[in-house]
């Protein structure tokens, strides 16, 4: 694994001249850390005020990835359309810029703890969370990716960090994020009927 900090990394993404960028390109440079990294960068920028729909997409490879995670997956697997679909550089270097600080005060905070928490099954639970967390980002929810986003970055980090009291912040989160959506209940309906019309018209 590199020793290169994450922080570094993602600064990376948004100070390279190339013009594209591919998901296959980041998880080259995020190398073993590939599946935390990629979900705690997906989590940051759901928690941005971004466009409508735009969490949808950027829910994706946190979708997909999540579950590899829950069955113990030794190595991510994207689909080719998803690894190679290209990225505007220009789109994306404002929200590097703007993760990149909140990344590194967190890599100050954090550290292995509470190992317990990653043993017997824990880095699997964090797959079940985060993969039923994105399940709530696919949807079109207005504002509806704070609370979840944010809940999939921490407990990335903490499986990057292993940092078992960020893990158990992150369940904590996770607890919040549903009660959320409890209440919401009306707007999750709408969102997912607003879903289906969307896929719908794609066939």
């Amino acid at each position: 694994m590199s020793d290169e900090k994450l922080s570094d990394v993602i600064e990376g993404f948004g100070e390279d001249p190339r013009p594209v960028l591919t998901v296959a390109q980041m998880l080259e440079a995020f190398d073993s850390r590939a599946f935390g990294a990629t979900l705690l960068v997906f989590g940051l920028l759901n928690c941005l005020p971004l466009p409508p729909g735009s969490s949808t997409l950027l829910s994706l490879p946190i979708l997909l990835l999540a579950p590899q995670i829950a069955w113990g997956a030794n190595a991510p697997w994207l689909p080719r359309g998803v690894l190679e679909k290209p990225l505007k550089r220009d789109d994306l270097r404002g929200l590097f810029r703007r993760i990149t600080p909140v990344l590194r005060r967190l890599e100050v905070v954090t550290r292995p703890r509470l190992g317990f928490m990653f043993a017997a099954g824990g880095e699997r639970f964090i797959g079940v969370i985060c993969t039923l967390l994105a399940l709530v980002l696919v949807l079109p929810i207005p504002l509806g990716n704070l609370a979840p986003g944010a809940t999939v970055a921490v407990l990335a980090l903490a499986l990057l960090q292993r940092d078992g009291l960020l893990a158990l912040l992150g369940y904590l989160m996770a607890t919040a994020s549903a009660a959320l959506l409890f209440l919401s209940a009306g707007v999750v309906t709408a969102a997912v009927k607003r879903l289906i019309g969307v896929f719908s018209g794609l066939f």
